[in-house]
């Protein structure tokens, strides 16, 4: 494929806006609390993408953005399924794992990391054909996971306290951070090449130096359900979301210092920053998506979204500005991924 077609698959084509007129009409299709007549609403649901038949809980979600291809943690299933959200299907389910919690994907190597709780393993996958190339035994409940294209390293949480740092090239662990807890949500902060990671039965953000591959401090947290994470203002700030009560809040990613703090949903699993909006999105197994302003010093909320109980993991795409909520089955409907355009 020549950079001119691979460059136009950065922008979701025409056929989005037919699939979502059509599904607008749909009857469960979810609405927006306190919408206004003046002001188009933060998101909008373009689409529904069906991941066959697949049951029990989905987890995580990781991107292709060059062949736009979503890569989606189907746990309850011990699958994998891939969709091509260009063309609004499922192409591909890559099964027998073990409970998928984490995937990551590296562009520079069109290579798919899988973290499977049930057997504690990093399956390493070919972007081509799908087919194994390689397995890191980590030991127990590999969760997280996370590329980092300017060192080329994956870390994946995993245990009961650590990190594990993966060589692209080699395909093999080459450190282990070790932490106070298991691990939950962690973001790599390019720049400074630190790691930033809840941990929440230590009531604690951890904070490790990438290139050294060791920790070189830790930020106490006012609770122990600190999952979601998410990087603000250029890194400067760190965002993360507790669950009871259920509160968004901002640190300073220099000393770790409370800036601000909201309510919201619950029982959140994702949170993500849409610095073009200066918005924010948190998605809640409560079955909302919350959408906040953040400006330097506090969050308005500008809307909460419908969705489903259980829908608590999601993905914000920057590169082709789309939010994708992964949705279990419930009853006669079929797990989906559902797609969601920002808007202005």
């Amino acid at each position: 494929m020549s950079a001119a077609a691979r460059s136009g698959l950065l922008h979701l084509p025409s056929r989005f806006g037919l699939v979502a007129a059509c599904l607008i009409a749909w009857s469960g299709t979810p609405h927006l609390i306190a919408s206004t007549a003046a002001e188009p609403e933060p998101l909008a649901l373009e689409a529904r993408i069906s991941l066959g038949e697949v049951r029990g809980r989905i987890d995580h979600l990781a991107i292709d953005p060059i062949w736009q291809r979503l890569f989606v943690a189907e746990l309850g299933n011990d699958s994998l399924g891939v969709v091509n959200v260009d063309a609004g299907k499922l192409i591909h389910v890559i099964r027998e794992l073990k409970e998928p919690q984490g995937v990551g994907f590296a562009t520079s190597t069109d290579t798919i990391y899988v973290a499977n709780g049930g057997d504690g393993s990093v399956r390493i996958f070919r972007g081509n054909d799908f087919s194994e190339v390689g397995r890191i035994q980590l030991g127990a409940d590999a969760d997280n996971v996370r590329v980092d294209p300017v060192t080329n390293r994956v870390v994946v949480g995993y245990g009961n306290g650590a990190l594990a740092i993966i060589d692209q090239a080699t395909r093999s662990k080459i450190a282990d951070v070790v932490l106070k807890g298991h691990p939950e949500s962690f973001q790599i902060d390019g720049p400074s090449k630190r790691i930033f990671v809840n941990v929440p039965t230590a009531r604690e953000i951890a904070v490790v130096d990438l290139a050294a591959g060791r920790l070189v401090g830790t930020w106490p947290v006012e609770g122990n359900d600190n999952f979601p994470m998410a990087l603000d203002d250029g890194g400067r700030k760190i965002l993360v979301v507790f669950r009871s009560p259920a509160r968004l809040v901002a640190y300073s990613s220099t000393d770790g210092s409370r800036q601000a703090s909201t309510e919201t949903c619950a029982d959140a699993d994702d949170l993500f920053v849409d610095a073009k909006r200066h918005r924010v999105y948190v998605s809640c197994g409560e079955g909302y998506l919350d959408v906040f302003d953040h400006d330097a010093n506090a969050f308005r909320r500008a809307a909460r979204v419908t969705t489903v109980p259980g829908a608590r993991t999601s993905l914000f795409v920057p590169e082709i500005d789309r939010l994708f909520l992964a949705v279990r089955a419930t009853g006669a409907a079929q797990a989906a991924i559902w797609v969601y355009r920002p808007q202005p």
